[in-house]
């Protein structure tokens, strides 16, 4: 009976211990996207730190290195730091990401979400994707069809770069 009750208390504490660790620890910079209502596909596979003021929404994300793939026509690169500022459904002053636009490479500025979809802005060029191309997290060097096969993430409903008023 002594046995069982020191076993019983050993459990107890060890569930304490290990819920109370886990409820400490910060959410993963993927939740945080989710949490201002974008999909985890906004950020590729390998952000090793972050960090966020929630009461100004400004925010750093860390790679180990630059990051480079294709997603559909469109090549992105994303540098070893991006940073901006997060509030729900957009994102501005991004620093860090850009795609090439023929032989120019152009910072994305500002994402913004408007019901399934995501619009993209260069400057005064914008582009808009449905939000589905963003389930998953893309891989450097071979985005999201790194197995050889079709891209996974569907059709895009805009396949190019366009004015905005």
């Amino acid at each position: 009976m002594c046995s069982s009750l020191k076993l019983l208390s050993f459990l107890i504490i060890s569930l304490s211990f290990f819920s109370s660790i886990s409820g400490n620890e910060p959410p993963t910079v993927y939740e945080v996207l989710q949490e201002y209502d974008f999909p985890v596909g906004m950020l590729p596979v390998g952000i090793t730190n972050y960090e966020l003021d929630r009461s100004t929404g400004k925010f750093k994300v860390y790679l180990d290195k630059s990051c480079e793939f294709y997603v559909q026509d469109y090549r992105l690169r994303y540098k070893s730091t991006i940073s901006g500022t997060i509030s729900n459904r957009k994102l501005k002053n991004l620093s860090g990401i850009s795609v090439k636009i023929l032989i120019l490479w152009l910072n994305i500025g500002e994402v913004s979400r408007d019901g399934d979809d995501l619009e993209f802005s260069v400057g005064v060029l914008s582009a808009g994707f449905y939000i589905d191309n963003f389930v998953e997290s893309p891989q450097c060097g071979c985005g999201f069809d790194c197995n050889g096969g079709v891209e996974k993430s569907g059709d895009w409903y805009l396949n190019r770069f366009f004015c905005s008023s």
